[in-house]
């Protein structure tokens, strides 16, 4: 067994493995003992056809697929890690010898994690981000706490008017012809809430209960069902009931109530003290985006296409396992969204390029300012996965191997040098 490695351009790399003809012959003899029962031969009971039969009247390609994929899948991982080479995506194997009683050679063309060149990094300039918060930002917020608590009540001799929830029942027809899903009965609607299309929830303001309504809309033409899109629809409607929402009012109870302060003037300072933390946090966070953001602009990489791709797919994986998480399937979400998987793939393209780009210039500063991860802080990163998953620390370390805390010790000292990088930018 040999390989050879080629530094390709636009930081690709090819891997050229040999595996010995006697390797390759046992795969054969593995790939035969697998296969042998599909062979129906004449005088032969089924599985018991000698293998140098089979090659005779096959040929012995027959079993040359199941024993390349054997040998690649047991050889290609090791040599991967024998070139020391740092692999970016999938690999992209081509057989180039295949043949019974010689060596099977095969390339894999891979992604390599680009050469970073980094320009300034130090004393970056961002600007400043503004954490103040205003009288009306806090009335805001506590407005929506009124609307959480807020009690619903039947409404009698007066039409629906906006943010009232209306129990309607309806029916659309287009060109007079009632369509499928357009029919729904005793279904609740915010009014203003734009949860129907069109000028749909305007046209119920001002109609009172009973009333028979005729509300006429325009589908958007990028509409998931093809057949009614850009189409116009009319939708014969009843309001069975108005329900309007009564706030509670803003005194001392209610801040009693709510946040559980003697006063509406202290529940206002706890709301403020609340929105600032949360400002706070969330420009801290902007700030390390941005001065990140520089540093890729100052510096050089050149990224394989395939690296990018791959990690598309990592993140329409990471997407669709979040969306599992909420009851819906992947492909049911194209179809709500009326998108295809290539075009969700698309949608991923500038995030997975950004974060390649985050990750490369981080690990650059680690090795320029010879950044380490010390035992203490992988302990505390391991403390806050013990918490989480509510384990103990001794059983979550059992869990981690060698190849797992030296994972964590790169992330680590990935995440002290976005600090240095924060620490040291000019807000301007």
């Amino acid at each position: 067994m040999s390989f050879t490695v080629e530094k390709l351009e636009h930081s690709m790399a090819k891997l050229t493995i040999t595996v010995p003809a006697e390797e390759f012959d046992k795969a054969m003899v593995k790939a035969y003992n697998k296969t042998k029962g599909r062979f129906n031969v004449p005088g032969f009971r089924k599985g018991k056809v000698p293998m140098a039969f089979i090659e005779k009247m096959y040929g012995p390609a027959v079993f040359y697929e199941d024993a390349a994929n054997d040998m690649i899948n047991e050889y290609y991982p090791k040599e991967a890690v024998a070139s020391e080479l740092e692999i970016a995506s999938q690999p992209v194997i081509d057989v180039t010898q295949i043949e019974k009683g010689k060596d099977l050679i095969f390339t894999a063309e891979v992604a390599v994690k680009p050469e970073v060149t980094l320009g300034e990094y130090k004393g970056v300039e961002v600007e400043k981000i503004n954490v103040e918060v205003t009288d009306e930002e806090v009335l805001e917020d506590i407005k929506k706490e009124q609307l959480q608590n807020a009690r619903k009540v039947l409404v009698e001799g007066r039409p629906a008017k906006l943010e009232d929830e209306v129990t309607l029942d309806f029916e659309g027809f287009v060109d007079g012809v009632p369509f499928e899903g357009g029919k729904g009965e005793n279904y609740k609607l915010v009014l203003g809430s734009h949860s129907f299309i069109d000028t749909f929830e305007d046209q119920l303001v001002g109609k009172n209960i009973g009333e028979d309504v005729e509300v006429n809309v325009t589908f958007p033409e990028d509409y998931q069902a093809d057949e009614l899109a850009g189409k116009p629809a009319v939708f014969k409607c009843k309001i069975n009931s108005i329900t309007e929402s009564q706030l509670p009012e803003l005194n001392d109870e209610f801040a009693s109530e709510v946040g559980g302060c003697d006063t509406l003037d202290q529940y206002k300072e706890e709301v403020k003290n609340k929105l600032v933390a949360k400002k706070t946090k969330d420009a801290a966070n902007e700030k390390e985006v941005k001065a990140i953001d520089k540093v890729i602009e100052n510096a050089t990489m050149d990224i394989a296409d395939a690296q990018v791709e791959d990690m598309q797919h990592r993140m329409r994986d990471e997407f669709a396992q979040n969306l599992q998480y909420q009851g819906i399937k992947l492909e049911q979400y194209m179809q709500i969204v009326n998108v295809t998987e290539d075009e969700l793939m698309e949608r991923f393209k500038p995030q997975a390029l950004k974060r390649i780009q985050q990750r490369a210039v981080l690990e650059a500063v680690v090795k320029a300012e010879n950044i380490e991860a010390t035992d203490e802080e992988v302990d505390e990163e391991l403390t806050k996965m013990a918490e989480q998953y509510q384990m103990k620390l001794e059983d979550i370390k059992g869990f981690m191997g060698d190849a797992e805390i030296a994972s964590m010790k790169k992330d680590v000292a990935v995440k002290k040098a976005a600090q240095l990088i924060v620490d040291a930018a000019k807000e301007i």
